[in-house]
């Protein structure tokens, strides 16, 4: 069954398992710029999409219309159980209250502490009360390992922790779904490294659907084949089972279309000269 036969409760109506955003033949251009051509494919709730390409290959392009910052020329796209193509800005901040994102480099604002970063949409746009908002916000920065950095300013962190921030800012009022850009970007291998676990811990432990947009080939497969558990009151990073592991795909745009999904093994066993030139 097509996307855009399905009622807008579909992804409410089903359990666990079920779709969570669907891209069911989503084309876009700008004037005779073809950015976008009847891309498709189905987030699972819980599961994770690692986005690669070249730089101009629509990877960004996919967040954008998810958020509804854009519209497509043509093609149906649903985000938790809503046709977001043909919704009004008005009735698009509905489904962005479910919505995350990690924006390139952090995007905090440097005017205002840790704690008003983080809490921020809940301040701005929930009726919690002052006490509560703290609270959640100490909840999830202990989440990030990052609570005695609560009343400081973002220019007293370092680069990796602010992207944390970042994260737990993005994570604060308990979205089902979070969409990262370049999340490591500009980042030293070991600072990325605990980027891409809190990715891992927020789908693992707390069932987020996860994009991802990259060109960072380590955090990405880092991500695609690790997995979080929880051992009394330790959190370990460790590599994924076969079943496990299939639970995150990788998408290769390039010319806007969909030049390949599938997961970690079957990326890395490609003998397409393009997957393989990408890869090396």
């Amino acid at each position: 069954m097509l996307a855009s036969e399905r009622s807008p409760e579909f992804a409410e109506a089903m359990g666990p398992g079920s779709p969570i955003v669907v891209f069911d033949k989503v084309s876009l251009a700008f004037d005779d710029k073809v950015i976008l051509t009847e891309v498709s494919f189905t987030l699972i709730t819980g599961h994770t999409k690692v986005f690669l390409g070249a730089s101009g290959a629509g990877k960004s392009t996919i967040l954008k219309l998810i958020l509804g910052l854009l519209k497509p020329d043509r093609g149906v796209i649903w985000v938790n159980g809503e046709r977001v193509d043909t919704l009004t800005e008005h009735e698009m901040m509905k489904v962005r209250t479910d919505l995350g994102m990690v924006f390139q480099e952090g995007a905090l604002f440097d005017s205002l502490t840790v704690a008003e970063n983080v809490g921020y949409k809940l301040y701005e746009e929930s009726d919690m009360p002052i006490d509560e908002v703290r609270q959640r916000v100490e909840e999830v920065l202990g989440f990030v390992g990052l609570t005695e950095h609560i009343d400081k300013m973002p220019s007293e962190l370092s680069g990796g922790q602010r992207r944390r921030v970042a994260i737990a800012r993005a994570m604060s009022f308990k979205p089902r779904i979070l969409l990262y850009d370049e999340p490591t970007t500009g980042l030293d291998p070991i600072t990325a490294d605990t980027i891409d676990d809190e990715i891992i811990k927020l789908r693992d432990l707390e069932n987020v659907s996860s994009i991802v947009v990259t060109h960072q080939l380590r955090d990405a497969f880092r991500i695609a084949t690790h997995e979080a558990l929880r051992r009394n009151r330790t959190i370990d990073i460790e590599l994924a089972d076969e079943k496990k592991a299939e639970e995150a795909e990788f998408i290769m745009l390039k010319d806007g279309r969909i030049h390949f999904e599938g997961n970690a093994v079957e990326l890395r066993a490609s003998r397409d000269p393009y997957l393989k030139a990408f890869l090396s």
